[in-house]
């Protein structure tokens, strides 16, 4: 018998990579969801099995109506994700009510949501931990993801399904060049040392040296593998921080994309200070426009994660970017 899934933003960077995982662990029967007005996403589905197609403005009246027979589950990972979108109908609309319908339906028919939920829910908060008190969304963005969050609290304790929300925090890797200014500060780092043969960073800022403003960055290959633990889990529910819970700073970040590169061509790794003297890394000051609105630490808290037993090794920084440079130095310029 063959388990039914069904990927919501399923061309996009999490979505796709998921995509990719459930064919690793055997699960082809895959419904792909997706909005390919930007027809270019359509890469990041290349050599995936996929059994059927759908536009998401197609997809889910139909999925309400259970046309699609008996799915297993939905790992809803469609959203407005540009947290610079200023239009607040349209996120709600796209990002809440979306989610609150398919939320329904899946409750109506027995069908396990696993979602994407986002570490913007804490916006201006310093602690990073799945509580209430520390949930401040800087943006409309935050605020949608928040919204949905909190019905899903509601109706935990009634659920007749799993349904279990991930907090996505800072997440590089293949397959996110279609997100033009969102995708990654790895992403970003690799294209300019290719183009410049540098990379430049903030200086000081938020009390901060230089470079040394830090988030949580997590591999995307991460973040399939907690997706694909509670697939296998069923019983696990829950939102949850996705973090690696060990924040890093944005030096640490480009020194791996600099000597990660080097390593390419044969080159040494240099320390820090080597790649700052030799002009591999540049600060430049922090830009009037984003004082006030710049998270300057992010540290994802793990403990509910670890206490829903999900024990998962997450990649450092240096580990999780060499290997994505080298995904990326295979791909076409």
């Amino acid at each position: 018998m063959s388990t039914k899934i069904v990927v919501t933003g399923a061309a996009g960077m999490i979505g796709s990579n998921i995509v990719h995982g459930l064919n690793a662990i055997g699960i082809d029967d895959v419904i792909a969801v997706d909005d390919l007005t930007d027809g270019p996403k359509y890469r990041n589905l290349l050599g995936a099995k996929i059994s059927d197609y759908f536009d998401k403005s197609d997809f889910y009246t139909r999925f309400a109506r259970g046309e699609f027979g008996k799915v297993e589950a939905v790992l809803h990972q469609g959203a407005c994700s540009d947290t610079m979108e200023h239009n607040g109908r349209y996120m709600l609309d796209t990002n809440y009510r979306c989610s609150k319908d398919l939320l329904d339906a899946c409750q109506a028919q027995g069908v396990r949501l696993l979602y994407a939920s986002s570490a913007a829910t804490y916006g201006g908060s310093d602690t990073f931990r799945e509580d209430p008190q520390f949930e401040k969304p800087l943006n409309v963005y935050g605020y949608s993801k928040l919204l949905f969050d909190n019905v899903v609290r509601r109706m935990l304790a009634t659920s007749k399904s799993q349904v279990a929300g991930f907090r996505y925090f800072n997440v590089y890797g293949p397959r996110e060049q279609h997100k033009a200014r969102m995708a990654s500060v790895a992403f970003h780092n690799f294209n300019e040392f290719r183009e410049k043969g540098r990379v430049r960073l903030f200086g000081p800022y938020g009390g901060y040296n230089a470079g040394e403003q830090s988030r949580d960055f997590i591999s995307v290959d991460d973040v399939v593998a907690v997706n694909l633990w509670f697939l296998q889990h069923p019983q696990k529910s829950g939102i949850f921080n996705l973090g690696t819970g060990r924040a890093q700073p944005f030096n640490d970040v480009a020194a791996a994309v600099v000597n990660a590169s080097r390593g390419l061509k044969g080159e040494a790794s240099l320390s820090l200070t080597e790649l700052v003297t030799k002009g591999f890394i540049e600060y430049f000051d922090f830009p009037e426009a984003l004082v006030g609105k710049y998270q300057c630490y992010t540290q994802a808290d793990m403990t509910q994660l670890r206490t829903a037993g999900c024990d998962h090794r997450f990649a450092d920084v240096t580990t999780g970017v060499t290997r994505y440079v080298q995904w990326l130095s295979q791909q076409p310029a």
